[in-house]
């Protein structure tokens, strides 16, 4: 096949318009404009998240902490508490999903989850040393640990998930991730049971919680959550031409080493981030980008930018719900995340083929 038309079929396979149907570009018109509707409903969530709590203030009341604090006690509360909470969660939700849609593309399989695959366990488990074994409690310090836990664990899922004659299956790599997550979630556990004060501080942050996090940990950690969101979204490009296969991609100009490494940093400082500022999180990665890909279709221009903005709904939503149902308690976002995204994976699971991406 020429060039030429190794570049169509590129473009049909990846859903890119061709510039000459109106159904491409009606289809393309809506698609951007749901965008900033998507935006819209986001921000509205954020506003209702900062709202909720123990002790819930009228909308109202947030704006005027937002917009003209006077140092009143619910002013301070909001600023101090649920704006943070609130920021780091849209972080860590985009970073999530933005990770889980760059891990089913690049695998290409429709499986791929930073918690199915152990990155987040493997993740976790770097911040457990750091914290547990070596004291060390600065999230800019700890963080590192992080990105090497997940960095690890990345590796040895595929290495494992690889291994053997018939190669790396869907299924296979998603086993071998489960298992060391398992064998990671073990070991982490081992190390918090020595220490019974630092179990106790970390073991809503073990299960998934946005409970506690400070601006302070906020601002350390958005650099590179900002840094992986933005190389993620660089990405859409070359991974819409990976589909083709590397023979096809190599033919378009595309350097597949390059790719692929850029993209498991990106995965690495996504997950490291994510995992440090509020623990192991299942199932937003996982459900988002195929939720996502039903409406947009393959094409990671669309599904990439979508996920990040709908990933950090998901996740809101389900902090708030975790507000709501176990007032004045909560239940931890980690749990809710289970209850919500497990059920929406099994649906998308059973209406479309998994191996359709």
């Amino acid at each position: 096949m020429s060039r030429a038309g190794v570049a169509t079929a590129a473009s049909r396979t990846a859903g890119e318009p061709d510039g000459t149907s109106p159904p491409a570009k009606r289809r393309a018109a809506t698609l951007a404009a749901g965008l900033p509707a998507a935006l819209a409903v986001l921000v509205l969530l954020a506003l209702v998240s900062v709202a909720v709590g123990s002790r819930s203030v009228p909308l109202s009341t947030v704006l005027d902490a937002l917009l003209a604090p006077d140092g009143s006690t619910d002013h301070t509360v909001i600023r101090d508490l649920r704006v943070p909470r609130t920021l780091i969660g849209i972080g860590v939700g985009a970073a999530l999903g933005l990770a889980g849609a760059l891990m089913q593309s690049l695998t290409r399989n429709p499986l791929a989850d930073p918690g199915l695959l152990g990155v987040n366990q493997g993740a976790a488990l770097g911040v457990t040393v750091a914290i547990g074994l070596l004291g060390l409690s600065d999230p800019s310090v700890y963080v590192w640990f992080a990105f090497a836990g997940a960095a690890a664990a990345a590796v040895l899922a595929y290495a494992l998930g690889s291994a053997g004659r018939s190669g790396g299956g869907p299924v296979r790599l998603t086993l071998a991730g489960v298992a060391l997550g398992m064998v990671f979630n073990a070991a982490a556990s081992a190390i918090l049971r020595a220490d019974t004060a630092t179990f106790d501080r970390m073991r809503f942050w073990l299960t998934g919680s946005l409970a506690g996090i400070s601006a302070d940990v906020a601002i350390r950690l958005a650099p590179f959550l900002v840094a992986g969101l933005v190389l993620g979204l660089l990405l859409a490009r070359p991974l819409n031409t990976m589909a083709l296969g590397d023979e096809a991609g190599r033919a378009l100009g595309v350097n597949m080493a390059r790719t692929r490494g850029l993209t498991a940093l990106a995965v690495t400082l996504l997950c490291g981030a994510a995992t440090a500022a509020a623990g192991p999180l299942w199932f937003v990665g996982l459900a988002v980008p195929h939720a996502v890909r039903a409406f947009t279709g393959p094409d990671q221009r669309w599904v990439l930018p979508y996920t990040v903005v709908l990933a950090p709904v998901v996740l809101l939503g389900s902090d708030i719900l975790g507000r709501v149902v176990a007032a004045p308690a909560e239940v931890q976002v980690g749990v809710m995340c289970a209850f919500v995204g497990a059920p929406v994976f099994i649906l998308l699971a059973r209406r479309r083929r998994l191996a359709a991406l």
